[in-house]
């Protein structure tokens, strides 16, 4: 018996078989060991997104993997490797609510990788993404795994793309999209693929051999060994008798259907492909019901008479998921061609609409080719304000701007959290390292308190820091405040832009009017601020004080011929709307004790000229966002003017650059912003501003920034700008590229050596961490520097108030009456002259001494009362060598030339005075006395006389007011003139009248 078994036992049909399948699984270990050496090698996870209007379909996703076959060794090579040839994982992943698309390859592999995706999907954005969304797995307590399997024999196909009316890929996104909304559930898909040769083909000519012989075919750990069995029957069963090679056997329908499908399966490359299944939840119900689910979508490709997938087995082994952490390909999979491989996994389309896809919220472009790239030569660097890294197929090149290019101006727009003020930050700390001069107006702070923080040792003293917040510190800053008279218009028109901008809802044409007349006679008082609005508007005393420093005669004729002639309620009527729009921000003690110091604290020309630093923090939280945007408009004018000032700089490449940031700048622009966007690169003032949206923007600003800025980038923006903003990026990019960029993403329009490139795309670099924080040292210096002591500051408010008060008190202490409205009309026929050392002004004493009516306590006198008061002038205004005759002397000749009728009183200019003579209206032949109370008399004197600073001017105006024998200074051309010969009066023509003589009374 034992003989017997033995015997059994060393027959070929029992010994063979085993020798040959222990010979396999020898082989498969062999291949498995090196399998797990080769996972021991770098590999990266790539994430894919694409944007949601791509047209790529299926057979793109073909032609990609008919490309990545390349990674194919040959036989030689793979006797290097240790016989071990790469595979690349494929993903589909449902996490935290989202769907997305990976790529895993081996470190090696990924730049060819990368280049296979993109030449098929060009708009494809590749991500290298550091963290493994498999690390994720300890959250959840229950992780259940699967495999698919194919039905059939591997030689017959699945269902491809081509047999299906809509993409297949929805179908599998479409189940991922149904998980708990809570985002506790995850469902991931790995495609492990590997290519294989062309000899995976005799596989299938063997099993179509197979097929046509009648017979079945049999498969061993999914080998098939049909060949096998047939040699070992063979050996063991001799062939009958008679039987012939040529038998033909008749095939069904179904058979020829499958050796079909098979022959033309073969007909294009293949890859050995193994899929593997999880979810991660925390029910084991769910898990079974969601993977059954999973399976289900995959049946899609299931063929009745070809081939399919089914499900291999379920584990909840937590263990199981480290295959697929590893992506270990070690055992066999079943093998799929390019096309049914593009079936089960490609990027989707426009026909795809399954919610949560993560979608490219933009395409990327490629940058020009001159584009300054950051070399780290310090001597090349220095010339370029860095600050993105380019994005295009993931080649990451750290740029910048060349700094001559930005005397073009940058604008930035974007939502709020997209990006701005991380890109002003970069191109401040660029001008921190390289030593520039630069202004930064930040109405949020945080952009104002991080440069602070990079600010090294060297700069401190640089830094002008001023922050309103810092209540115990007021730095000064006055608006008013003139370094060129010149400017004044200037100035007068910014604060009233300004304001305009700031209440512009209830602002008004004679708002204007009086607002514009007041700063003007402001300006020409010195140590005048904002402050004195309401007191030049409610104090009459003060008014009149200010009003003998003007020289100009139009203002006077508003206060003495318009202001002075309306009656109290027409005033207060008038003036309520200044004093409430000004009223709303000096009442303010924060914003008083900063524009109530005459004198400011910094010199803005000197900062920019100097190249230091001026950093404005106008926090609306802290300060109030009306108070913030007045504050920068009012600065960003004195920017503006002290730019324009440089003309006195001839040589323009002597006017050093200065860069201005302004972040949410339409707070601060007014309409003349465009006169800064077009005018200031001229004097080395370089703009970069960053606002939210465009409606934000009046339309003559708008239409200056998209006129005048060379550089313009864009983050993520609203539909409603879209369509106007893409104008600048066309044709690269259209509206809804601009619409679903991600955070810190951009495109950029730029101006590089002088001249436009086209749009591409970046992304900002990270801000590095400060190596030092002199902070403190910044806030402690500017404020021993630049700022005074609270207590201090009110203290000169409220002396400046009493000294008003102190005023009055004493002109009712020696008599003499508070200053009555004065609405004579002066014409200032030449600049006021500074009085000489030895001529004393007459006192009011020595006008009550000569005067009886003054003396009488009356305040006006009489044409023979003022020749008196010449007469007593006469001693201490001397004739000198060079032709100065004496009061009496000028009186003299003046009464010669006075009119014989008097003129009528109102009247403003010679048509008035003509019109009323062609009409006979009667004159006023009301005796008007002289009222020296309201203005002093000085003696004329020498323009020669110059070597003193100017005075303020008095003007006589009463002395020719409807006076007998004056007529009024608007009245009649004739001017007065001073010469070497003194005072002489100039006519019209010799044809003048005796009645168009006047008399005016100068300094």
């Amino acid at each position: 018996m034992i003989i017997e078994i033995l015997h059994f036992l060393l027959m070929p049909i029992i010994w063979l078989p085993i020798v040959i399948i222990l010979g396999i699984l020898t082989y498969r270990n062999y291949k498995k060991i090196n399998q797990l050496k080769v996972l021991n090698v770098d590999s990266v996870l790539l994430m894919l997104e694409i944007p949601k209007t791509n047209d790529k379909q299926e057979l793109s996703a073909e032609q990609m993997f008919a490309s990545l076959h390349g990674i194919l060794r040959d036989s030689e090579s793979l006797k290097g490797s240790g016989g071990v040839q790469e595979h690349l994982s494929f993903e589909v992943v449902s996490t935290g609510g989202q769907i997305r698309f990976y790529v895993w390859t081996p470190k090696t592999l990924q730049s060819f990788v990368e280049g296979q995706i993109y030449a098929q999907y060009p708009t494809v954005q590749i991500y290298t993404i550091d963290h493994d969304y498999v690390d994720n797995r300890e959250k959840h307590e229950v992780i259940y795994t699967a495999e698919l399997g194919l039905t059939e024999n591997t030689a017959l196909p699945i269902k491809t793309f081509e047999s299906f009316e809509v993409d297949p890929l929805a179908g599998i996104t479409g189940t991922l999209a149904k998980l708990d909304s809570d985002h506790s559930e995850e469902l991931w898909i790995q495609i492990l693929t590997r290519p294989i040769a062309d000899s995976w083909h005799k596989d299938t000519d063997n099993w179509i051999k197979v097929i046509k012989s009648g017979k079945n075919s049999f498969r061993f750990f999914n080998i098939d060994i049909t060949w096998i069995l047939q040699a070992i029957s063979a050996l063991w069963t001799p062939p009958a008798g008679g039987t012939t090679s040529d038998t033909k056997i008749e095939l069904s329908e179904r058979a020829k259907t499958q050796i079909s499908a098979a022959e033309q399966k073969a007909t294009k490359l293949g890859y050995e492909v193994k899929i593997r299944l999880a979810y991660l939840g925390n029910s084991e119900i769910n898990a079974k019901l969601n993977m059954q689910a999973l399976v289900g979508t995959f049946k899609q490709f299931n063929s009745t008479n070809l081939n399919g997938f089914k499900q291999l087995g379920g584990s909840f082994n937590k263990e199981d998921l480290d295959a697929y952490k590893m992506r270990q390909f070690t055992n066999p999979g079943f093998i799929l061609n390019i096309s049914e491989l593009a079936s089960v996994y490609h990027l989707p389309h426009t026909s795809v609409e399954t919610p949560n896809i993560v979608w490219a919220t933009s395409k990327t472009a490629e940058p020009p080719a001159k584009l300054p790239l950051i070399t780290g030569i310090a001597s090349t660097d220095e010339n370029i304000s860095a600050f993105g890294l380019t994005n295009f197929r993931g080649i990451n090149h750290q740029f910048g701007m060349l700094r001559k290019d930005r005397s073009r101006h940058v604008y930035i727009i974007g939502q709020t959290g997209a990006g701005k003020s991380g890109l002003l930050e970069l191109f401040a700390l660029s001008d921190i390292f390289y030593n520039q001069g630069y202004c930064i107006i930040d109405p949020h702070g945080d952009f104002a308190v991080n440069n602070l923080r990079f600010i090294p040792q060297n700069r401190i003293k640089d830094v002008v820091y001023f922050n309103p917040a810092d209540t115990q510190y007021p730095v000064a800053f006055n608006p008013l405040e003139l370094s060129d008279p010149t400017r004044k218009p200037n100035v007068c028109s910014e604060v009233i832009g300004v304001l305009k901008r700031m209440f512009g809802d209830s602002w008004g044409p004679r708002l204007e009017h009086i607002l514009r007349y007041t700063l003007l006679a402001l300006l020409d008082r010195p140590d005048s601020t904002l402050l004195d609005i309401s007191r030049i508007l409610t104090d009459k005393d003060f008014r009149k004080e200010t009003l003998e420093y003007c020289t100009d005669v139009t203002v006077l004729q508003f206060w003495k011929q318009e202001f002075g002639q309306w009656n109290e309620k027409q005033v207060n009527e008038s003036i309520a709307p200044v004093l409430n729009k000004v009223g709303a921000f000096t009442a303010n003690p924060i914003i008083r004790n900063i524009i109530g110091q005459p004198r400011s604290s910094f010199d803005v020309r000197k900062i920019m000229d100097e190249g230091k630093i001026l950093v404005v923090n106008l926090s609306k939280g802290l300060i109030g966002e009306d108070n913030a945007g007045i504050l920068g408009s009012f600065l960003v004018t004195k920017i503006q003017l002290a730019a324009m000032s440089r003309s006195d700089i001839p040589d323009v490449s002597k006017r050093r650059p200065f860069y201005l940031y302004v972040d949410e700048f339409q707070n601060f622009a007014t309409d003349s912003f465009s006169v800064i966007l077009s005018e200031a690169r001229k004097y080395g003032l370089n703009l970069t501003v960053a606002n939210q949206y465009i409606a934000q923007m009046t339309d003559s600003v708008r239409d200056a920034v998209f006129g005048n800025v060379g550089t313009t980038i864009s983050f993520r923006v609203s539909a409603d700008d879209a369509p106007i903003l893409v104008k600048q990026f066309e044709p690269t990019f259209d509206g809804s590229d601009l619409i679903q960029m991600n955070n810190r993403h951009f495109v950029i329009s730029m101006i590089i050596n002088g001249e436009k490139a086209p749009a591409f795309s970046a992304t900002t670099l990270n801000i590095p961490q400060a190596s030092t924080d002199n902070l403190d040292a910044i806030i402690t210096n500017s404020r021993n520097l630049f700022s005074r002591a609270r207590a201090e500051v009110e203290a000169e408010i409220r002396a400046t108030i009493e000294q008003s008060e102190k005023y009055k008190k004493e002109l009712s202490d020696s008599g003499r009456q508070p200053h009555k409205e004065d609405t004579t009309t002066v014409q200032n026929t030449f600049p006021a002259q500074p009085k000489p050392a030895f001529i004393k002004e007459p006192s009011y004493q020595t006008f009550k001494k000569i005067s009886p009516n003054t003396a009488a306590g009356k305040d006006s006198m009489t044409l023979k009362d003022l020749g008196n008061v010449l007469k007593q002038m006469d001693s201490v205004t001397p004739i000198t060598s060079n032709g100065v005759k004496s009061a009496t002397e000028l009186a003299r000749e003046q009464e010669k030339t006075m009119p014989k009728k008097p003129v009528e009183q109102g009247n403003t200019n010679i048509n008035n005075f003509k019109h009323n003579q062609k009409n006979k209206k009667p004159f006023n032949k009301n005796k008007k006395k002289l009222n020296f109370e309201s203005v002093p008399l000085t003696p004329i004197v020498s323009p020669s006389h110059t070597t003193e600073a100017p005075r303020k001017t008095n003007f006589a105006s009463d002395l020719h007011d409807g006076h007998p024998g004056f007529a009024t200074s608007q009245n009649l051309p004739g001017k007065h003139q001073l010469g070497e010969n003194g005072f002489r009066q100039n006519l019209q023509g010799s044809n003048s009248s005796p009645d168009s003589g006047y008399f005016s009374i100068h300094h």
